[in-house]
C-alpha cells in the first residue's frame, strides 16, 4: 500500500474532538491512542468506501449500507478492513434514524482491526462534526503559524548577536526542544548545543549529514531519518560551502521543518561570508559596477558567464528578507533582490531551477551580462504567466529556429516598430500578455494584476488604434511576431 495522501494542514487529535462537549461523541471501540489524528471528515454510505478515501479521514456513516443479515457473516470484517487498508483514521457511527445502537459486530470488527469507533449521538449532525474538525484544524494552523513567526523573529535576532553562529544554533535547539549541531566541510563538529541523547544518535546524525553534503548534481538539500526513537534532520548550507546543519529532537512537529530551514538560511549566510571569498568577490563586482564598469567585465568575479534571472512570488507568506534569503538558498545563489511583492534572484545557468513549495516562479532563458535587462523582463513575464495559469514554475522558451528567422532582423524590427507605433507601452504589454494567453480575459487580468474589464478596454483600444480585427488569427499571428521582434 502506498502512503496515504494527506493535506499540508495540521492534523486534529481525535482526543480533542472527543473532548468537545457540544458534540457528545463517545469512543466505544478500537485503541485509545493519544497519537491518533484526523486530517479531515468524510461522509459515505458506500458498502465499500475504499475507492473514495484518501487516508487520514474520520469516516462518518449512519449505516444505511448495512444489510439486515450483516451480523451473521463477514460483512463488518470486510467493511472495516477496507477502511483500514485505505488509511482511514477513525469511524464515526451515527445513531437514529437507521440504527438505534451501534451493531455489536461492527464494534468487534473495529477492535479486531484496531480502528477507533466513535458513537455519534442523534442530536449531533455529521456536518456539525465536520465543522468541528475544521475549527480545530484552523486553531492548530493559527498556533503553528504563530510559533513559526516567533521562531523566525528569535532566530533573526540571534543572528545579530556576538558569536551569531552559536546563538542561532542555541535558539534553534530551544525551539525544537532538541539538539542542533553544525558540521564543517570535512565533517567535524564546529558547534553544538541543546539537549538530547548525543551518544545514541550522534553517529546517525553525522551519517545523515554526509547524505546532503554537496558532492555533485542530484545531491539532496535536506534529509530526514529516525534513530533510537529520535527524529533526525540534516540541511546543506549552500551549494558550495560544505557546511551542514544537523537537528535531533524527540518529536517532529509540523512547523519544525520551516523553523530549521530558516536557521539553515541564516547559518548559510553567516558561514558563507566568513569561509569563502565569494562575499568579497560579490562586493568587488558591485563596486566596479557602481564605478562605471560594464556587466560583462565584472561577471567573472561572480563565477559564471551565463545566468538565469528568476522572479519568485510567495503563495501565502509575506515577501520579507527571511523569505527572500530562503528562496536564494533554495536556488543556490546569494544574489537576491527583494522588492515589494517579488523576489529576483540571479542564478548561474548551470543550476536549473525546479518548482519550490510555497513559491510561484518565472525563469528567463540563459543570458550573458549585457542581456540581463532583457532576461529580467522575460522572467517578469514568465512569472505573470505562471500566476495566470496557476503553475508553480514557468520558463521563458529558449529560441528555436522558426519561420520568422527567415526574415531580415533589421527589416523585421523596422516593420514591427511601424506596425506597433500607435500603441503606448502599457497597451503593447497588455496585447502581448493577452495574445500569449490565447485571448483569455481572466488569465490576462491575473497576470497584469488588473480588473478583467480593464483588459477588455485596453484590447479594444489596441484594436481601434491599429485599425484591425483582433479576432482574425492572421492578424494575431502578425502582431505576435511584431511584439517578439520589438522585445529583441
Amino acid at each position: 500500500m502506498p502512503e496515504p495522501t494527506v493535506p499540508p494542514t495540521p492534523p486534529v487529535p481525535l482526543s480533542a474532538l472527543l473532548a468537545r462537549e457540544d458534540l457528545g461523541l463517545r469512543q466505544i471501540a478500537g485503541p485509545t491512542d493519544a497519537d491518533t489524528v484526523i486530517h479531515w471528515a468524510h461522509t459515505s454510505e458506500m458498502a465499500d468506501p475504499y475507492p473514495y478515501l484518501l487516508g487520514g479521514e474520520l469516516l462518518l456513516t449512519a449505516g444505511v449500507h448495512i444489510p439486515e443479515a450483516a451480523g451473521s457473516g463477514t460483512y463488518f470484517d470486510d467493511y472495516v478492513s477496507r477502511i483500514v487498508a485505505a488509511g482511514g483514521a477513525a469511524l464515526g457511527f451515527g445513531l437514529v434514524p437507521v440504527h438505534e445502537t451501534v451493531p455489536r459486530a461492527l464494534v468487534a470488527a473495529c477492535d479486531a482491526y484496531g480502528l477507533p469507533l466513535v458513537e455519534v449521538p442523534p442530536r449531533t449532525t455529521f456536518s456539525g462534526v465536520a465543522r468541528a474538525v475544521w475549527q480545530l484544524m484552523a486553531q492548530a494552523r493559527h498556533a503553528e503559524l504563530r510559533r513559526v513567526t516567533q521562531a523566525q523573529q528569535s532566530l533573526a535576532a540571534a543572528a545579530s548577536r556576538p558569536d551569531p553562529v552559536r546563538a542561532v544554533l542555541r535558539q534553534l535547539a530551544q525551539r525544537v526542544d532538541g539538539w542542533a549541531v553544525l558540521y564543517g566541510p570535512e565533517g567535524a563538529v564546529v558547534a553544538a548545543t541543546g539537549r538530547g541523547p548525543r551518544e545514541a544518535v550522534g553517529g546517525s546524525l553525522a551519517e545523515l549529514a554526509e547524505v546532503v553534503r554537496p558532492s555533485g548534481p542530484g545531491t539532496p538539500a535536506s534529509a530526514t531519518d529516525t534513530a533510537s526513537g529520535i527524529h533526525l534532520a540534516a540541511y546543506a548550507l549552500g551549494a558550495e560551502q560544505g557546511f551542514v546543519l544537523g537537528v535531533a529532537a524527540p518529536r517532529r512537529d509540523p512547523g519544525d521543518h520551516t523553523i530549521a530551514s530558516v536557521a539553515a538560511v541564516l547559518l548559510s549566510l553567516l558561514t558563507g561570508e566568513q569561509q569563502s571569498g565569494s562575499g568579497a568577490a560579490r562586493s568587488s563586482a558591485l563596486v566596479r559596477l557602481l564605478l562605471g564598469a560594464e556587466p560583462q567585465a565584472v561577471a567573472p568575479l561572480l563565477g559564471a558567464d551565463r545566468w538565469l534571472v528568476v522572479h519568485g512570488r510567495p503563495d501565502s507568506q509575506p515577501c520579507d528578507p527571511v523569505a527572500a534569503s530562503a528562496l536564494g538558498a533554495a536556488l543556490g545563489s546569494p544574489l537576491v533582490d527583494l522588492a515589494r511583492d517579488v523576489v529576483r534572484v540571479l542564478v548561474p545557468a548551470d543550476r536549473e531551477p525546479s518548482p519550490l513549495p510555497g513559491w510561484t516562479l518565472g525563469v528567463s532563458d540563459p543570458a550573458a551580462p549585457p542581456d540581463w535587462p532583457t532576461a529580467d523582463a522575460r522572467a517578469a513575464r514568465a512569472l505573470a504567466r505562471a500566476r495566470a495559469t496557476r503553475t508553480p514554475l514557468f520558463r521563458h522558451g529558449a529560441h528555436r529556429p522558426a519561420l520568422a528567422d527567415l526574415l531580415s532582423p533589421d527589416e523585421a524590427q523596422a516593420h514591427a516598430r511601424a506596425l506597433l507605433a500607435p500603441l503606448t507601452a502599457p497597451l503593447a504589454e497588455t496585447l502581448r500578455t493577452w495574445l500569449s494567453l490565447h485571448g483569455s480575459w481572466d488569465r490576462t487580468a491575473v497576470a497584469l494584476a488588473v480588473h478583467r474589464n480593464t483588459v477588455r478596454q485596453r484590447i479594444a483600444r489596441c484594436a481601434a488604434l491599429l485599425g484591425t480585427d483582433l479576432d482574425d488569427p492572421d492578424v494575431r499571428m502578425e502582431l505576435w511576431f511584431a511584439l517578439r521582434y520589438i522585445e529583441r
